[in-house]
């Protein structure tokens, strides 16, 4: 039932001899078809730019005020492209094997190659663009570490790098809007896809200003609305981002790919108490110089500063010597969580590890400066000084962050850090060509499940987004549109348009109509609680199991005693995140099934029944080497679908970073 669409032959030849027979649509034919693009993200941008610069006729949706809001804005650490300008052994196939060992092995290789494949273009895009990468001293095009990986190939920003990549998408998209190619629609939300004769065939949508519904046509549709992070309340993601546009087309069809599959990111500003709405991220880059550490004595109340180095544990480096600080990603998370469960954690509530850059500052970052001003035997103060320049330039704006939210000045004491809740490899099953298994209706960057895995490497979002957006999709949509001339736009009045609006309106009227006692908020935290406890870094099958009943039990009195302030026809934030949340909720039992289902420790996912003996992840190859595809049957009821993964070059092993 569910056919990947993977090309037959060798591995690296693949995506080149997809391109060379693909189905073409000539220039005269675009101008007859129409796209939808939800969302306006890296994703969502250069997909409707490079399709708007085609031909098609494209129509660009985002619920904020600005395409320049899409949450791609906050990624900070970089983007991965293998062009060894390091000259330090990089090439396709490492970043190809890096990303499938980081992600565990739970991702298809044929879509990981050709991400590694056209990595290197995106960068050759983004210059053109005016994106301003950091350069050497020379003038060629830097590279940072990044976790997971034993070369340097992650370019950036200083510490902005997708904001700069979204507003190069931004103006190519502005630019297609300025020709007529593109018509933008901003404060509008999808709130479901109209499938028509088995294909997506457009959407309605809300306008959020309004209050009003809206009918739009498409011959395909692109969901490009990034990931449900939001599920667990207390993530990384912007108060905004949410699961709806995905959760509707699954609702209509679409199967959901590995929905317990979330990223949980190890450098994060620790949780200060309840009142908190959003966790705030510190890019991994800063593991590139910064030393992380526990005290060695359990309970510890020192302040950082008064801790001596003998009294220090570098637990990564003790761990994990060959990549030391700069473990992957979910191996980093779970180490945090073990010191700090074990007694060890820093900062009032215990729950927090110290992330120093002193050590760097003085001997990576001041010797070098001093050396090259010809300072000989320089005291400490004045390293600290010259290497504190250094750093500002690569990461001034996040220590500047740090400390407007923290009080503390990470140039003089340790960053607190903690692991949470960051991005989501789950998302709608897609095949090669990004298509889900409806027909017409597509999947781009975070909202599909399709090249990380269990675990994403860090500064590999960025590239999966531009990727999909520049390079995959104008491909790919071509071979389905191909068949699609002769189709005429239908009208919006046609019968699946008006039933779709009906429903969407029906149940906007019955979450008003609620009228009870308790705030959106409230379930939302509600929510994020049994979400983090039972379904977060360590699960176990008791756990798992009251957590299905108790997220049952919350949608019950969600949907009695939810109260909406407001009216429909008028801007209403409140019934916005209302119908999130509800989807969150739904959401948030699929993603507890599966984690049940998938009885391994694999990625950022611990079973705590499936560990070595040294307390890491166990994978489970023989009976768990699959997609989890799950189709909604109904009311709490969802039905598995396998995709089985082959591995023909990257053989699964036990991974190991030490």
């Amino acid at each position: 039932m569910l056919d990947s669409k993977i090309p037959s032959g060798p591995l690296e030849q693949k995506w080149v001899d997809y391109k060379g027979h693909v189905k073409l649509v000539n220039p005269a034919n675009k101008r007859k078809l129409e796209v939808i693009v939800v969302g306006t993200g890296l994703a969502g941008a250069s997909a409707a730019a490079s399709l708007g610069e085609l031909g098609y006729k494209v129509k660009a949706f985002c619920f904020q005020d600005s395409p320049r809001r899409a949450h791609s804005i906050a990624a900070q650490g970089g983007i991965n492209a293998a062009k060894n300008y390091q000259n330090d052994g990089d090439s396709v196939f490492r970043l190809f094997y890096d990303t499938v060992k980081g992600g565990d092995y739970r991702a298809r290789e044929a879509n990981v190659h050709r991400l590694a494949e056209v990595s290197t273009s995106i960068i050759d895009q983004c210059v053109a663009q005016g994106v301003p990468f950091a350069r050497d001293y020379g003038g060629l095009l830097n590279n940072r570490s990044f976790g997971g990986t034993q070369v340097k190939r992650t370019f950036y920003a200083a510490g902005q790098t997708g904001q700069q990549l979204l507003i190069g998408a931004y103006q190519a998209m502005e630019r297609q809007v300025a020709l007529g190619n593109v018509q933008q629609y901003t404060r509008h939300e999808m709130l479901d896809v109209v499938i028509v004769d088995g294909k997506a065939r457009g959407i309605i949508c809300r306008n959020l200003v309004t209050g009003e519904l809206e009918r739009h046509f498409g011959h395909a549709v692109l969901l490009c609305t990034g990931g449900y992070g939001n599920v667990f309340y207390l993530s990384t993601n912007a108060m905004g981002s949410n699961v709806t546009a995905a959760w509707k087309a699954h609702k209509k069809g679409a199967f959901f790919g590995n929905p317990c599959f979330t990223q949980i990111h190890p450098t994060c500003i620790p949780v200060s108490g309840d009142h908190q709405s959003k966790l705030t991220l510190m890019s991994e880059s800063l593991r590139n110089d910064g030393r992380i550490w526990v005290p060695k004595q359990q309970g510890d109340k020192r302040k950082a500063n008064d801790i001596p180095e003998e009294e220090r544990d570098y637990y990564l480096e003790r761990r994990y010597p060959a990549f030391g600080n700069l473990v992957p990603r979910d191996v980093a998370s779970r180490a945090a969580k073990e010191r700090c469960d074990a007694g060890y954690g820093v900062g009032t509530t215990g729950q927090a590890v110290y992330l120093d850059f002193k050590y760097n500052l003085i001997n990576k970052y001041g010797r070098a400066e001093a050396n090259k001003l010809g300072i000989a035997n320089p005291d400490t103060d004045t390293l600290i000084r010259l290497g504190k320049e250094v750093v500002k330039e690569e990461y001034g704006n996040l220590f500047d962050m740090y400390e407007k939210i923290t009080g503390e000045n990470p140039y003089e004491v340790p960053m607190r850090i903690y692991p949470a809740v960051h991005y989501t490899m789950g998302g709608l099953w897609v095949d090669y060509e990004l298509m889900t298994n409806v027909k017409g209706l597509y999947a781009l960057g975070e909202a599909n499940f399709s090249d990380h895995g269990a675990n994403r490497l860090g500064a590999s979002a960025l590239m999966q987004g531009l990727a999909d957006g520049y390079y995959v999709i104008p491909y790919t949509i071509g071979n389905y549109l191909a068949d699609e001339i002769a189709t005429k736009p239908i009208p919006t009045d046609h019968p699946s348009f008006i039933q779709t609006e009906k429903e969407v309106a029906d149940r906007i009227s019955t979450l008003m109509n609620i009228k009870g006692s308790q705030t959106v908020e409230s379930f939302h935290k509600r929510l994020g609680k049994i979400m983090w406890e039972k379904c977060g870094m360590a699960r176990n099958e008791k756990g798992l199991k009251e957590a299905i009943v108790e997220i049952q039990q919350l949608k019950k009195e969600f949907w009695s005693d939810v109260r909406i302030p407001g009216a429909i026809g008028e801007m209403n934030p409140e019934l916005d995140k209302a119908g999130r949340v509800a989807d969150f909720i739904e959401l948030g039992e699929l993603m507890c099934k599966d984690a049940l289902n998938r009885n391994e420790s694999c990625g950022g996912h611990f079973r705590e029944e499936s560990q070595t003996e040294e307390g890491e992840a166990m994978r489970n190859d023989k009976d768990f080497a699959y997609v989890a595809a799950w189709e909604f049957k109904g009311e709490s009821n969802w039905e598995l679908h396998k995709e089985e993964l082959t591995f023909e070059v990257a053989k699964p092993t036990q991974r190991s970073y030490k």
